[in-house]
C-alpha cells in the first residue's frame, strides 16, 4: 500500500512541475545591454521630468557609423555632447540636457546600451513633446547609410522586450518622423520600421 501511495505521489509531483510558468509571459525578455555603470556615466546634471511609459519611437543618430569605436566610448561622447551646450549638424543650438537623450543606444554592431533612465523623459530638438515616449537611437545616418543586419535584429529584440515590460501596443510604437516633422530615423529605415513592429509583436 505505502508502494502505490508513493508512485501516486510522485506521478502528482512531476505533473505539477510539468505545468507552464503562467507568469512567464508578462516577465519582460532579457536582452544584453550595457548599463550606465557599464560605460562610465556621469550622473544627470540637472533635475528631469518622471514619466509613464505608453510609447516607443525610433530614432538614427543621423551621424555616420563608427564600427572602430567601442560602445562605451559612442556613449561618454554622447553623454558629453549633451550634457553641454552646442550646435546641431542643422546648424541649429542645442542647449546643455540633463543627460543623453535617449533611453537606448544601439550601434552598428547591434550591441546596446543603456542611456537615460526610462523613468525619465528623453530630450529632443523637434516640435514634439516626448513625455511617455521611450526613445531608442540606431548609430547611423540613415539617409545615406543602410541599418546593419545585426543593428536589426537586436532593435526587433527589444521592441519585443519594450513592449512586454511596458504593455505598448504596436499602435503605440513609430519613427521619429511619425510624431514630429523631421528626416528622423532616415528613409533607409523608416521604411522597415513598420514591418518589425509587426514582427516584434509577434514575438
Amino acid at each position: 500500500m505505502k508502494t502505490v501511495l508513493m508512485f501516486a505521489f510522485m506521478v502528482v509531483l512531476m505533473a505539477s512541475c510539468a505545468l507552464p510558468d503562467k507568469t512567464a509571459a508578462d516577465k519582460p525578455r532579457e536582452l544584453k545591454i550595457l548599463t550606465r555603470a557599464g560605460w562610465g556615466a556621469n550622473p544627470p546634471v540637472a533635475e528631469m521630468k518622471a514619466h509613464k511609459i505608453s510609447h516607443i519611437t525610433i530614432h538614427h543618430t543621423a551621424t555616420l557609423q563608427k564600427p572602430e569605436r567601442s560602445l562605451a566610448d559612442k556613449m561618454k561622447a554622447l553623454q558629453t555632447f549633451s550634457q553641454n551646450p552646442g550646435t546641431l549638424g542643422n546648424g541649429k543650438a542645442k542647449p546643455a540636457w540633463p543627460d543623453v537623450p535617449y533611453h537606448f543606444y544601439m550601434d552598428c554592431h547591434g550591441e546596446i546600451a543603456e542611456g537615460r533612465d526610462a523613468n525619465f523623459v528623453g530630450d529632443t530638438n523637434t516640435a514634439y513633446d516626448p513625455t511617455g515616449h521611450l526613445l531608442v537611437v540606431l548609430e547611423g545616418n540613415f539617409e545615406e547609410e543602410t541599418p546593419t543586419e545585426p543593428q536589426l535584429a537586436a532593435l526587433r529584440k527589444l521592441l519585443a522586450s519594450k513592449m512586454a515590460q511596458y504593455h505598448v501596443t504596436p499602435e503605440m510604437i513609430g519613427s521619429h518622423k511619425d510624431f514630429a516633422e523631421t528626416l528622423c530615423p532616415g528613409k533607409n529605415l523608416h521604411e522597415l520600421v513598420h514591418a518589425l513592429i509587426k514582427q516584434a509583436g509577434k514575438d
